[in-house]
């Protein structure tokens, strides 16, 4: 008798790089257009969402530069993948798209912040965010370094 190994699958994949680099605002759920394969790859969590972002074309939701590591189905090569970053489609209502086409005209990036593959469907959550300076970046690894400290004080006392 062969004992299968369990292996905990992730219900969101997370971009923490996004929170570090922008400082994100309104947040907002939408779906995916995924074929098979890409189902399978955010399911199983081979999906990296570090460095994608979306674009607003033809009145459309597009999420570019994530990758998916999809699984080739070929024999002699068990485990055998491609990483693809083709733009995907996104659905929102068209209220949602065109307010969102409006804030990214005032100058504001519109940034994935994470997958969520729970349930039947597929989300992505997109926030709002503007751009941090190198500076500001500083200023949050320092007040994030001076939490850390003081919490670790109030665990010694």
């Amino acid at each position: 008798m062969v004992k299968k190994k369990l292996v905990k699958k992730p219900s969101a994949i997370v971009n923490r790089r996004a929170r570090f680099d922008y400082e994100l605002g309104d947040e907002l759920t939408v779906g995916l257009s995924l074929t098979g394969p890409e189902v399978r790859a955010a399911r199983d969590g081979h999906i990296q969402l570090k460095g994608s972002f979306v674009t607003v074309r033809n009145d459309e939701l597009w999420l570019n530069n994530a990758s998916f590591s999809l699984k080739l189905n070929q024999k002699g090569q068990p485990g055998a993948r491609t990483i693809d970053t083709e733009p995907r489609k996104l659905l929102a209502h068209r209220k949602q798209i065109n307010e969102l086409s409006v804030r990214k005209k005032e100058g504001l990036t519109i940034v994935p912040t994470s997958l969520l593959t729970t349930g039947r469907h597929i989300k992505l959550v997109i926030a709002l965010g503007k751009g941090k300076k190198r500076y500001d970046k500083r200023e949050t690894l320092k007040r994030r370094d001076q939490e850390r400290e003081a919490s670790r004080a109030i665990k010694r006392a």
